[in-house]
């Protein structure tokens, strides 16, 4: 491969996630071409509504590396602006396929809001059970495959500010879990999430710094990922297996802060490498899948 061709896709390996009874195994490429479907809706959805979305994190690494998936990922991540969360909720409503449903605390209190994303979006007729031992999905429409929406919010300039209030989320946090795997949902304790992350995004609306909001409470102490607004958008398009979708305005750049200055690949004088060690390619997410039906399967 030339070197100008970076961004492609040099070989793939078999990363199987389920082998079933009859032999049938279910890969991570299987489900990475059911993700590539919701993520085709989305895309539609989005560029019908003028709503600017974001090939985030570990989707938005696939882009530079491989110009899709990276091989062992198996999931996909999207980042909506603050001020277009609403339209987006209502664009997924009046437009969204049957083919595909979603799940958001906005529409659906089940929904845990301190989960990481803010909306699941999913396709019907599939089955996915994630790693996940604190916190379940709750809400009845189903357990489909899914495209994980984020939004991107206004983030305080001054780290201490940040952190101070980030710990807040993380001190109620712990409380949420309790009464979530005791069967009791906390809406109050959720409604306050919500209220206080709002308070503090409407706090540093002139903020030069993005990142996801407070209310995601996970992120290690003065590790969440905050980058330049002017880094991040206007989002550009890229190719992504074969699709043109948007991600971050300097793409490279918000990549090395996030994953550091070797996250890249490497050109060896021959060909590009991968730099992540080999110990390390591997699916993470999923614990169970079916893509023939709504539910586990042997």
């Amino acid at each position: 491969m030339e070197k100008k061709n970076k961004g492609y896709i040099e070989e793939r390996q078999d990363y199987v996630l389920k082998e079933l009874a009859n032999g049938k195994k279910i890969t991570v490429r299987d489900l990475q071409m059911e993700i590539l479907e919701i993520m085709d809706e989305v895309h539609r959805i989005c560029e019908k509504h003028h709503i600017e979305y974001l090939l985030m994190a570990g989707s938005a690494l696939g882009i530079c590396n491989y110009g899709g998936f990276i091989p062992w990922d198996d999931d996909m991540d999207i980042a909506i602006k603050k001020e277009d969360w609403n339209r987006f909720i209502q664009a997924l409503q009046e437009d969204l396929s049957d083919e595909f449903y979603f799940d958001c605390y906005e529409l659906d209190k089940r929904y845990n809001p301190i989960s990481g994303p803010m909306m699941k979006i999913r396709k019907r007729g599939t089955y996915i059970e994630e790693v996940n031992t604190l916190l379940k999905n709750r809400c009845r429409q189903g357990d489909g495959v899914f495209v994980d929406a984020i939004v991107y919010d206004n983030i305080a300039e001054n780290k201490f500010i940040d952190e101070v209030n980030r710990t807040v989320i993380k001190l109620v946090m712990p409380f949420i879990v309790l009464l979530d795997n005791l069967h009791i949902n906390p809406i109050p304790l959720k409604n306050f999430v919500v209220w206080y992350s709002n308070r503090y995004s409407r706090r540093h609306e002139d903020s030069k710094l993005v990142s996801q909001p407070i209310s995601v409470p996970w992120e290690k102490f003065l590790k969440e990922p905050v980058f330049l607004k002017e880094d991040v958008y206007p989002a550009k398009k890229y190719n992504f297996e074969g699709r043109m979708f948007y991600s971050y305005r300097n793409i490279e750049k918000v990549l090395k802060e996030w994953y550091g200055p070797n996250c890249l690949k490497k050109w060896d004088g021959k060909k590009w490498v991968e730099t992540l060690p080999v110990e390390k390619r591997k699916p993470k997410h999923v614990k169970d899948i079916n893509l023939d039906g709504e539910g586990p399967v042997s």
